[in-house]
């Protein structure tokens, strides 16, 4: 599990980036999605939703159906993608969890913290899930084309 986001924020993470592999418009099943993610149908069903819900992803019923990027992969950011579903709380909190630190009243590591959490905000902007899919090195979340 990863130090800053859930584990719902991790597989949205990984499923908006493995649906911008797709051809654009292209759907993928739910059923397909949380087999190769091996979760649990309704709890992917649910993390899915909260990302059609931002108007991340699309959703289509029926047997034609699925789930695919709402927008270009270039337009969606890796940041849009933590956001909706974890919210942005870290990029102002503090990461002892003080709820008074401040800068007239910082924790032991309110400065080192706050550098490294606008540094690791401004990657999660300015990073887009087109670039991951062309920068990934797992063979299975690689763009191969384009």
């Amino acid at each position: 599990m990863s130090v800053l986001f859930s584990r719902q924020c991790e597989y949205a993470l990984q499923t908006v980036l493995f649906l911008a592999l797709k051809p654009e418009g292209a759907k993928t099943s739910i059923r397909d999605l949380a087999k190769r993610f091996q979760i649990p149908h309704h709890f992917l069903a649910k993390i899915l939703q909260q990302l059609v819900y931002k108007d991340l992803l699309i959703s289509q019923k029926g047997p034609a159906g699925g789930f695919a990027l709402a927008k270009s992969a270039r337009a969606i950011t890796l940041f849009d993608i933590i956001e909706a579903i974890d919210g942005v709380a870290f990029t102002t909190n503090c990461v002892l969890g003080f709820p008074e630190c401040s800068g007239k009243n910082p924790c032991a590591v309110h400065d080192t913290w706050g550098a490294m959490r606008d540094g690791l905000k401004s990657v999660l902007m300015n990073k887009n899930v087109a670039q991951m899919a062309k920068e990934m090195k797992k063979p299975e979340y690689r763009l191969t084309t384009g």
